[in-house]
């Protein structure tokens, strides 16, 4: 009788809770919503260590951080979510620590791909970006895996930045253009355009970034997405990775929505300038 009726509860409490999410929603939405929204994922061992947890531990309850973020994003109206997973600067880290977050990442991008319902019922469209070639075999079997089966999918995108940094997206870009004027072998149209550099960019597949949020206090970008945030809102909690929640999303779309009118101008103006 004790759990029926602590079971009761425990789904009104549920039942009050996604209702006041609902509302605060709209009223958010009143003003203006991030398309897209950045993350980079910082705290995960320091979590565990200060739960007195191994790091495994940690890096899977920021999974399920992931998880919630996800779901909020889709009922405000975001449509693309990038997080920035493991950079190609982290390969130079202890080789056992490296096989570690393969290992886990690879747990992770199998999960993903097991909870394909959830992703399907929420419309989510995995895009991993980055130089896949330095993954091991198996993590990029599974990302092109996880690519594949949701690529229906178009309500929400879901990039995950792995083996990335900004300076090696830049350098790829610059390379694959050279590579197409050559192989086009015009002498008219040698000069590389703007268009030409982002369209081979591993962050095609989302529109620049409105906010940038870095948990744990850091306000460093870390060589992630230096091309793409020049007119991006960064915001940086206290909060490690595991603990960021409902309140800090909220409050990132508020000081949005706060500078919205200057972003928007500046973004304007900027676009002018390359027309001319």
């Amino acid at each position: 009788m004790e759990k029926q009726s602590s079971s009761v509860v425990v789904r009104l409490l549920g039942s009050l809770v996604g209702y006041m999410r609902r509302f605060l929603f709209r009223f958010l939405s009143v003003g203006p919503i991030p398309r897209h929204m950045a993350f980079i994922l910082d705290g995960n061992r320091r979590y565990a260590r200060k739960w007195k947890m191994d790091d495994r531990m940690g890096y899977k309850v920021g999974f399920l951080a992931l998880m919630r973020l996800m779901r909020c994003c889709h009922e405000l109206g975001v449509k693309y979510i990038t997080v920035y997973v493991f950079s190609i600067e982290n390969f130079k880290r202890r080789p056992e620590e490296v096989q570690t977050v393969m290992e886990l990442m690879l747990e992770k991008i199998e999960g993903l791909i097991k909870e394909e319902g959830i992703l399907n019922q929420y419309g989510v469209r995995v895009e991993f970006a980055g130089n896949l070639k330095l993954l091991s075999e198996p993590v990029r079997i599974a990302a092109e895996k996880a690519m594949r089966v949701t690529a229906h999918n178009k309500s929400l995108v879901l990039v995950v930045a792995v083996a990335y940094t900004s300076t090696d997206e830049m350098a790829q870009a610059a390379q694959e253009c050279c590579r197409d004027k050559a192989d086009r072998g015009s002498q008219q149209q040698q000069l590389v355009e703007l268009a030409d550099v982002e369209r081979h960019m591993y962050m095609a597949v989302a529109p620049d970034p409105e906010i940038l949020l870095r948990t744990s206090g850091e306000k460093r970008l870390s060589n992630f997405l230096l091309w793409q945030t020049s007119n991006s809102v960064l915001y940086s909690p206290a909060a490690l990775w595991p603990e960021v929640g409902l309140r800090h999303l909220v409050w990132a779309v508020l000081n949005f929505q706060r500078v919205q009118p200057y972003l928007h101008k500046r973004r304007n103006h900027l676009y002018l300038s390359t027309q001319q």
